[in-house]
């Protein structure tokens, strides 16, 4: 195994990582301000990928359907949190798994009636096309690496937004004490549409991104979503921070870990069967970091306490 190998490895994990941090960023800030649990944030990152392509495929620009993938997912989150989500912030967290459940097969068959069963294709533009080459002799995709630095600075404005605006101050505030914040004359209907907006935007986003290394089709989001989860259980419920760190600690586990382990076993066991060992154990290893995490830190690395 040479060390080029392993780093493109490395930046392909950090290029999951990121792009999950897109999508459970948004899930985060919703259950940490309004303690909703949505089911159907994964319904919004297929939003995204559709409308991305269905843009790209319309102009052929590339950027505009990134642009529309933003639109289209925060339309979609608010038209969810004004007729249907509102109505759930007094209810029990079961009401709002089987409302937000709903809206997955909702959302699923009228995107499978709007654009049919078969998978559209997102194609990258010529400039994001071909490889790069990095320090160490690396080559690596060009379109991946635009991923990172892509998600990085989405981050990086996320962190600035959550910390320094005056939106943000409003945030941070309902996490702790949404009733006190409403009594000192802050809209919080509108607060809650922004973020579930926001949220669904990020998804929206991540989902166009993704959509141009991968088909676009019904139900992409269901097994991005319970990764996500995984993330802000790793992270903290409620913390962007956490998030982050998760993210990159999901992405890093599942992509090195279906790297290395094949390698380790084949030491020891012939190569069909190491790989098959390998890769059964590789698909465990993000819930069994999840377990080592919460039994030490059973609200998460960067739960508030």
């Amino acid at each position: 195994m040479s060390l080029v190998l392993f780093i493109e490895q490395v930046l392909n994990g950090l290029q999951f990582g990121v792009m999950l941090f897109l999508m459970a960023a948004g899930l985060t800030l919703v259950f940490g301000v309004m303690g909703l649990i949505n089911l159907a944030h994964g319904s919004l990152y297929m939003v995204g990928a559709f409308a991305a392509a269905a843009t790209a495929a319309a102009t052929g620009s590339f950027v505009l359907a990134l642009i529309a993938s933003l639109v289209f997912a925060a339309f979609a989150g608010v038209l969810i949190e004004v007729l249907v989500i509102r109505r759930l912030y007094e209810r029990d967290h079961l009401d709002q798994v089987l409302a937000t459940f709903a809206l997955i097969l909702i959302f699923s068959e009228g995107t499978r009636w709007l654009f049919g069963s078969f998978p559209l294709f997102l194609d990258k533009p010529d400039w994001l096309s071909g490889t790069v080459g990095l320090p160490f002799g690396i080559v690596y995709s060009r379109y991946r690496l635009a991923m990172i630095l892509v998600g990085l600075a989405v981050a990086v404005g996320l962190f600035w937004m959550i910390a320094k605006t005056r939106i943000g101050i409003r945030i941070r505030a309902g996490e702790n004490d949404r009733e006190m914040i409403a009594a000192l004359g802050v809209n919080i209907s509108l607060l809650h549409t922004f973020v579930f907006a926001l949220g669904a935007a990020l998804a929206g986003f991540a989902g166009a991104l993704i959509g141009a290394i991968q088909s676009v089709q019904v139900g992409m989001g269901e097994p991005v979503l319970i990764l996500a989860f995984v993330v802000i259980v790793i992270g903290g419920i409620g913390s962007i921070k956490g998030a982050f760190v998760g993210a990159l600690l999901v992405g890093l586990t599942d992509t090195l870990g279906r790297f290395l382990l094949p390698v380790l076993f084949r030491l020891a066991m012939e190569p069909s069967a190491a790989n098959a060992v390998g890769a059964s154990l590789a698909s465990m290893s993000i819930y069994l970091l999840m377990a080592g995490v919460l039994l030490f830190r059973p609200r998460g690395l960067f739960a508030s306490q």
